[in-house]
């Protein structure tokens, strides 16, 4: 009888329930979604109780599609959205809406935690970037000062996958991902207590750690019963979206790279070192309990295309139904460079390549002669050099060549944008044959690393296969380069404009309204 690991890939818009094989083989998968709450400017949340919902949802309907028995499931795990808070309650559960990772709302904590350190340059000298409002230490200040009644009601914080391992086990954990983003200690894998007492918080309230290979506990009977599987089955750590992906695109040896293309995006590089971040660039712990995980997150990739597939596309007779398959037809139709036109993707504030949720998107040199056709390709470029731009601190600061990376997200399946991405980096692009499954995938094998199913995490490089490689055509280098440079430039020229115009509003612009999506 054949036996499955079920991997929720849960997102920002949803949870994508994946059946895979102990193969790293996707077998069935089902969707669904649920709503981000915008309250205020800056401010960006999600019901807790909503995650679980699609969870129990997508696992019945998973089972029903596939037929495949509750017996058969090996265990189930999670890959997560990070940066995420969740207060809890021993007695009682969530004690509210999540603080997602999109959320800003903590700025004030952040310029005062830094001031505890005399100010931001030598707090990003000791921690290797500075703090924002984005971060989950300041959002956990901000209870404390602004939900008082709820901080003291907290017995402890967790993430999205603590919460759902919560749900299915009835155990509050945080898993070692998850944690080392917070103020987990990569070295002794513990806490920093010290410096949680020094800001202001009490460290009774960090949850214990887990592996995400750990098997954390069986499904409870309650838990078993929502989601049609057999009281017991175990329940592995998984974690963070970004290291999971990294072990799904198959990059997971000492120096490997990849980037995903998703709503937000990053470069992740695996490592037995335990690099100090700088430039806006984190290091985290890897799934891989004996590696670190370097990570150069950039807010909005696939979200600025998507803002232009609303915005600027305008969809015409003959136009292929998918929205982004029509964008791709018409950026091929665009000169390289997109006739200078250059955007910036900052769109919801930016981490790296720079650290400022002040930053917002702009189009430069944007003239009457330029189409939409033209902003359409503007947007794939600014992406891309954001991208180089990250490649270009990881391969500088930290001495990471990356001179072939892996893709994945849904970015990864626009063969357009690949090829734009190898011309503007100089660097071999590689997609996997499901990148969009990247994250799911590698939480399943991450599990099955766990399970003993393999030996180890180097092992599972020869599950995950190149399916389409994309090589740099030099000839498009003497475009893209100049265009580049003047996209670099262009931060420090816009950078007192962007602080004038959103410092003080949060960049909300009079979009003061509640909008869910």
């Amino acid at each position: 009888m054949d036996q499955y690991i079920i991997a929720h890939d849960v997102g920002t818009s949803g949870n994508k329930a994946v059946l895979v094989g102990t193969d790293g083989r996707i077998h069935g998968k089902c969707f669904a979604p649920f709503q981000v709450h915008y309250p205020m400017a800056c401010r960006a949340e999600q019901e807790p109780a909503d995650w679980w919902k699609a969870v129990v949802e997508t696992t019945r309907r998973l089972l029903q599609q596939t037929g495949v028995a509750p017996g058969q499931i090996l265990c189930v795990t999670h890959c997560t959205q990070m940066l995420g808070i969740v207060p809890m309650s021993a007695k009682t559960g969530s004690l509210g809406r999540a603080i997602i990772w999109l959320d800003s709302r903590a700025s004030v904590q952040a310029r005062r935690m830094m001031r505890r350190f005399i100010d931001a340059r030598v707090f990003a000298f000791i921690a290797g970037a500075p703090l924002c409002g984005k971060d989950c230490v300041p959002k956990l200040l901000w209870l404390k000062d602004e939900a008082p009644d709820i901080y003291r009601s907290m017995d402890c914080f967790l993430d999205v996958n603590g919460y759902l391992i919560y749900r299915s086990t009835g155990k509050m954990v945080m898993e070692w991902t998850a944690a080392s983003a917070v103020a987990m200690d990569l070295k002794t894998k513990r806490w920093m207590k010290g410096v949680a007492r020094y800001v202001g918080l009490d460290p009774a309230k960090f949850p214990p750690l887990v592996r995400s290979t750990d098997k954390v506990g069986g499904l409870t009977p309650e838990a078993a019963g929502e989601l049609g599987l057999l009281q017991g089955t175990p329940v592995i750590g998984g974690a963070g979206d970004a290291p999971c992906a990294a072990v799904g695109s198959g990059a997971v040896r000492e120096g490997a790279g990849h980037i995903c293309l998703g709503t937000s995006a990053w470069l992740g590089v695996v490592t037995s070192r335990r690099p100090k971040g700088k430039c806006g660039v984190a290091t985290i712990h890897s799934a891989d309990p004996d590696k670190a995980f370097l990570i150069a997150e950039s807010e909005t990739a696939g979200g600025c295309l998507e803002w232009a597939g609303q915005h600027l596309y305008s969809p015409r007779a003959g136009d292929a139904a998918d929205v982004f398959v029509a964008m791709d037809r018409i950026v091929m139709g665009v000169p390289a460079g997109s006739h200078g036109l250059i955007f910036t993707p900052w769109m919801y504030g930016e981490r790296a390549p720079i650290t400022d949720c002040n930053a917002r998107s702009t189009f430069l040199n944007l003239s009457g002669l330029h189409s939409r056709r033209d902003m359409i390709r503007a947007v794939y470029e600014g992406v891309a050099y954001n991208t180089r731009w990250l490649v270009e601190i990881v391969s500088s600061e930290f001495r990471f060549p990356l001179s072939r990376l892996r893709a994945i997200g849904g970015g990864a399946k626009s063969a357009v944008w690949m090829q734009m991405l190898a011309d503007v980096t100089h660097r071999r692009i590689e997609t996997v044959p499901d990148p969009k499954e990247a994250g799911a995938i590698g939480a399943a094998l991450v599990a099955a690393v766990g399970l003993g199913i393999y030996p180890g995490f180097e092992a599972l490089e020869s599950v995950t296969r190149v399916d389409k490689t994309f090589d740099p055509r030099q000839e498009n280098f003497k475009i893209y380069d100049p265009l580049y440079d003047s996209f670099r430039e262009s931060y420090g020229r816009l950078r007192p404009l962007y602080k004038k115009l959103n410092e003080k509003t949060s960049g909300s612009a009079g979009f003061n309204e509640e909008v869910s999506q």
